[in-house]
């Protein structure tokens, strides 16, 4: 079984590096065209079925990608970052750089936000329910985030040595079909029009 990982475009949010965690912002136009950039990948593809978290930005890229009947959930959604809703990343490294890389790294909490571990744990049981009914290619269309802590749960990748996950990118990991095999990355950060270096958090 595949998993087939797609971050939503760029949001109106991400265009100005303001975090958003759970606010739910649409996507800017230029997210727009990064997702219909990948509707034709998505589709040689074929997935089995889909899932998303339930945000617009997230349900909007479902849509432009060939997927407007994914289930929604709310256990998909990005991670809580609590009193940092909205505030520019430049802020917040201003205000407290150690908090913010700690933050980065799965170690550490904004003021009011999610912990690491239980965001994780939430995903984590998304996936792992869906895993339960045979499927050649699951699309999870997501926060990167979310990829991020799937990334941790599934291939021991910590959180510290991932770089940002780009808009409307594709990430594919293939689950183990034998048991003493591992799970395998298969494909990151895959966009069919450009390469992007330099992704938003």
């Amino acid at each position: 079984m595949r998993l087939l990982l797609v971050r939503h475009g760029q949001s109106e949010w991400n265009a100005t590096h303001r975090l958003q965690g759970q606010a739910d912002i649409a996507l800017s136009e230029t997210g727009q065209g990064q997702a219909d950039a990948l509707r034709a990948t998505i589709a040689d593809i074929g997935p089995c079925r889909a899932i998303a978290s339930d945000l617009e930005r997230v349900r909007d890229t479902a849509v432009r990608i060939g997927a407007p009947d994914a289930s929604p959930t709310v256990r998909l959604r990005e991670i809580d970052v609590g009193d940092w809703t909205g505030r520019t990343i430049e802020d917040i490294i201003a205000e407290d750089e150690t908090a913010y890389l700690a933050w980065r790294a799965g170690t550490g909490t904004p003021p009011g936000g999610e912990l690491w571990e239980d965001f994780a744990d939430r995903v984590s049981a998304a996936i792992q329910h869906e895993v339960q009914t045979p499927c050649d290619n699951l699309l999870v269309v997501c926060h990167g985030g979310v990829i991020r802590a799937i990334l941790q749960r599934f291939l021991e990748l910590q959180p510290a040595s991932i770089i940002p996950v780009a808009p409307a990118s594709l990430t594919a990991i293939r689950l183990a079909n034998k048991k003493g095999k591992p799970n395998r990355l298969e494909l990151f950060n895959y966009r069919p029009v450009s390469l992007d270096f330099e992704a938003p958090d």
